[in-house]
C-alpha cells in the first residue's frame, strides 16, 4: 500500500496553513499587543487616491467600543457623501481639505452642507447620522487623518449628491475593510 505523495502533502498542507492564516487574519489570537503602523496592511478597496489601514478595529482585532482607522487621501479625492449611526472623530495628521457637513441631515434629505476648512493639526467630530464627506481640496499634498468611530462595525449609508432623500440611500454592510471578517445575511434596518 502506498503512501500519499509528497505533492498530496504539500496541496493539503498548504489548505491548513491558507486556512490558519485566513481565522488568525480576523481575530485578536496571534496579534501582538505593540505593533508597529507602517506594518499594518493598507488598502484603497478600489477607491482612487484613498490609503485606509484598520489601526485597531472591531472585526480585525477584538475592540468592542471604539475603532481607529488612518487615512490618507490624495489631492482631489475624499469620502463619498455618507452617515453612519456612530459618532467619528478625525484628528489631521497633515495635509488640507474641507469637511461638508448637513446642518439638517435629520429632515427628509440631507441638504446644502456648511463647509469648514481643516487643516494639520486640527480636530472635528461628526454627530450620530448627519451626512458628511471629507475632501482634500489641495492640489500640492496629502490629507492624512487619524479617525475614531464608536460602536462599530460601521453601517454606512451612500448618498450621490446632498439633496438624494435618506430612503434611497445606500446601505453599505458590512462597508468594505470590514467584509473580509464580516458575513450578514440580512441588512440592519436605518436607524433614522
Amino acid at each position: 500500500m502506498a503512501g500519499p505523495s509528497s505533492l498530496t502533502i504539500f496541496f493539503f498542507s498548504l489548505l491548513f496553513f491558507s486556512a490558519v492564516s485566513e481565522a488568525s487574519k480576523c481575530s485578536l489570537k496571534g496579534l501582538p499587543l505593540v505593533r508597529n503602523i507602517s506594518e499594518l496592511p493598507q488598502n484603497n478597496y478600489g477607491r482612487a487616491g484613498l490609503a485606509h489601514t484598520t489601526v485597531a478595529g472591531s472585526l480585525l482585532h477584538g475592540l468592542k467600543e471604539a475603532e481607529v482607522w488612518l487615512q490618507t487621501f490624495a489631492p482631489g479625492s475624499g469620502t463619498p457623501i455618507h452617515r453612519h449611526s456612530c459618532e467619528e472623530v478625525f484628528v489631521v495628521l497633515k495635509g488640507s481639505g474641507t469637511l461638508y457637513l448637513a446642518p439638517s441631515s435629520h429632515e427628509k434629505f440631507p441638504g446644502k452642507p456648511q463647509e469648514f476648512s481643516i487643516f494639520a493639526n486640527s480636530t472635528f467630530h461628526i454627530p450620530v447620522n448627519d451626512a458628511h464627506q471629507v475632501r482634500n481640496t489641495n492640489e500640492h499634498e496629502d490629507l492624512q487623518v487619524l479617525v475614531t468611530i464608536s460602536r462599530p462595525p460601521v453601517k454606512v449609508f451612500i448618498y450621490e449628491d446632498w439633496f438624494m432623500p435618506h430612503t434611497a440611500a445606500k446601505l453599505k454592510y458590512p462597508y468594505f475593510w470590514d467584509e473580509e471578517c464580516l458575513e450578514v445575511e440580512s441588512p440592519p434596518k436605518d436607524e433614522l
